[in-house]
């Protein structure tokens, strides 16, 4: 499985476009895979005949993992990463049998060697041994990096290979929540499955609910002026920078901004520890035409002016409803908004993106009648309000920051700058 960025760890396979036997050309499609909700293809590295395919469709497969076996008919490429499964290491060797073990509860290893990349040599010495990738992975590691070292794997075989049968140790937590076994009438009707995208947000949204104490804080704000702006530019910003300018740029440049001024809102929880995060990465929810969400993002978003903000959203904006998104492009979110107005709704109670710590609703813009100071006193003015809400964890968190934060935002949006050029 090749790196198809650089913070995935794993991906998950669609479908394979050959099958064992077929030959290949060098950059010929082989297979699609699935990194979060970034679907990718992924092509052939040399040219050759498929011997062997080791992971089926639906397979979870790490980054490093040998997923498939190509004769080659050409050179292979120059870079290439040792990496085993536990199929490949034992599969040039009869499989021993176990001993038989009498009523002998197995060992637990409490720390395992988390390396999925292995030497030459280690995979070598592994195969004389009959050592599978899992066993490997328990052997205590001295080298670089935690890197397993020959010594490493020497002495743990003279002291009898103590961790061959053993199993994980799991702490049982007291505290954690588990399902009921209740049982429900579902009802009868058409059985509608779910696709792989939905089962993800499913499991996203039900993690984040048990992992986050959600709070929410709203306010309103007044977009008359904003909105002015806008309408009276949107023409001549398209016909000079041949982009759209719609609300979102405008959106986050406001919450760029307000994230400078509160950056613990910024951030991600790791245990007991708070990590504010030095760069503001922005994700936008985005619906899809198939009804899921994908969160693309931008980075860097207080760095960039409005002309290249607008360019950027309406760039990832297109590919993400065309499926054409890169994987990186949906990873390093510090802090999520989602705009529920373009539904119509007029304000949402949305799910904090994990591992963030917010996450900020953006209701319709929507004209009413509202109480207003003018030089004559309290006046009743047509304004252009929208609703904003800010779901934040309350272990990181606290209302007064929440509550402080949602509201700089909707005070920069108020007090748009209307002299602006473009």
């Amino acid at each position: 499985m090749p790196r198809l960025g650089e913070s995935i760890t794993e991906a998950a396979i669609i479908t394979w476009f050959k099958s064992v036997g077929d030959t290949i050309e060098q950059d010929e499609m082989l297979l699609e895979v699935a990194t979060d909700k970034v679907d990718s293809e992924v092509p052939s590295p040399v040219s050759g005949t498929i011997e062997e395919i080791l992971a089926q469709p639906n397979e979870v497969i790490k980054i490093g993992q040998v997923i498939a076996v190509i004769k080659a008919s050409g050179e292979l490429k120059k870079e290439k990463k040792s990496s085993i499964t536990s199929n490949e290491v034992e599969k040039s060797h009869k499989t021993p049998k176990k001993p038989k073990v009498k009523d002998q509860k197995p060992l637990a290893v409490e720390n395992q060697n988390n390396n999925t990349f292995f030497s030459p040599l280690i995979i070598s010495i592994a195969k004389e041994h009959h050592i599978s990738f899992e066993e490997l992975a328990r052997i205590p590691a001295t080298g670089n990096d935690g890197r397993l070292r020959k010594s490493d794997v020497f002495s743990y075989i003279a002291q009898g290979r103590p961790y061959k049968y053993v199993q994980p140790f799991v702490n049982q937590d007291p505290t954690a929540y588990r399902i009921p076994q209740l049982k429900f009438d579902k009802g009868k009707g058409k059985v509608v499955e779910m696709d792989r995208m939905r089962q993800m947000i499913a499991d996203h949204m039900v993690y984040s609910k048990h992992t986050s104490p959600h709070v929410t804080a709203y306010v309103e704000a007044d977009l008359t002026e904003l909105v002015a702006w806008r309408n009276k530019h949107k023409e001549a910003f398209q016909k000079k920078y041949k982009e759209r300018l719609t609300f979102t740029p405008l959106f986050v440049e406001a919450v760029a901004k307000a994230i400078k001024d509160y950056p613990m809102i910024n951030a991600s929880v790791d245990g007991k520890n708070i990590i504010v995060k030095e760069n503001i990465n922005i994700g936008m929810a985005a619906a899809l035409p198939s009804g899921n969400l994908i969160v693309p993002v931008v980075k860097y978003a207080d760095k960039k002016d409005l002309i290249e903000l607008a360019t950027e959203i309406n760039d990832l904006t297109h590919r993400a409803r065309n499926n054409k998104l890169e994987a990186d492009e949906v990873k390093g979110s510090s802090f999520t908004i989602s705009n529920v107005g373009t539904f119509g709704s007029l304000m949402g109670t949305p799910i904090i993106n994990q591992p963030e710590v917010a996450i900020l609703a953006l209701g319709i813009i929507k004209k009413r009648p509202e109480v207003i100071e003018t030089e004559k006193g309290d006046e009743i003015a047509i304004r252009s309000m929208m609703y904003l809400s800010l779901s934040f964890d309350h272990r990181a968190v606290d209302g007064y920051l929440g509550g402080s934060f949602v509201r700089r935002v909707a005070d920069y949006l108020e007090q748009f700058d209307t002299k602006r050029k473009i």
